[in-house]
């Protein structure tokens, strides 16, 4: 009995409360349908309110906690590890080049972001934009994001950014300026697909490479503490 309410708890993991609204128009318009027309049109709806609580699904996650990890804000996969200046709307004080992770998140991804570290908000900034594929490295430019700078206790700065993609419209966020956050905890929300980018300090590597699966919350981007070169990709 205790493995099937583990089971169960396991895949109906909680639903963000901003999913609830579309679930509701959803549940709404298969009421309808199965009023006024045909029930197949009925049962779409239902399947389609189905989707919309599994894209708005919110799982706990166990953060790793010691100083010097930087923690993956979202799930999905490591679209690029390239080194660049960072946006100007992250206000980080210097133009010095640093290491960018970009994880790109499908329509079947938690959307939920997380903070890759414990420190506080220093800036919000919500740049208007187009809707182009946020894989595209062009899409840092010109779609619409938001950007948060985040000081950790020794005074280094860390960027997120997230990117809203061709489906998505909506960029929600968790937080204010000037709020203390902990690493793993939710910072905002991207809705119906995306990307989100990581600016580590300038120096620090990534210990992510690209193509692997990031987990919110969970995965180690990259390590601050750590003295040893970036890993080499090997297929397997």
């Amino acid at each position: 009995m205790d493995d099937l309410f583990d089971t169960i708890r396991k895949t109906f993991v909680p639903v963000h409360r901003e999913g609830w609204k579309f679930i509701a128009i959803a549940v709404g318009a298969a009421l309808v349908s199965f009023w006024l027309l045909p029930d197949f049109f009925g049962w779409l709806f239902v399947l389609l309110a189905a989707w919309i609580a599994y894209f708005f699904r919110d799982p706990a996650r166990t953060t790793p906690v010691r100083e010097g990890l930087v923690i993956a804000p979202a799930d999905g996969v490591v679209s690029s590890v390239r080194t660049a200046p960072p946006p100007k709307e992250l206000a980080l004080g210097s133009d010095d080049r640093r290491v960018c992770v970009s994880i790109f998140m499908n329509v079947f991804d938690v959307h939920v972001n997380r903070s890759p570290v414990d420190g506080r908000i220093v800036s919000i900034a919500y740049i208007p934009g187009k809707f182009i594929n946020a894989e595209l490295d062009k899409a840092s430019e010109h779609n619409e994001r938001q950007a948060f700078s985040i000081e950790m206790k020794d005074g280094r700065m860390i960027g997120v950014v997230q990117i809203a993609g061709l489906v998505a419209r909506r960029i929600v966020r968790f937080k204010q300026e000037g709020d203390t956050v902990k690493a793993g905890e939710r910072i905002g929300l991207i809705r119906f697909g995306s990307r989100v980018d990581v600016w580590l300090p300038p120096g620090v590597e990534a210990c992510a490479l690209k193509g692997q699966r990031a987990i919110a919350g969970e995965t180690v981007l990259a390590d601050m503490k750590c003295d040893l070169p970036p890993p080499l990709p090997r297929r397997q």
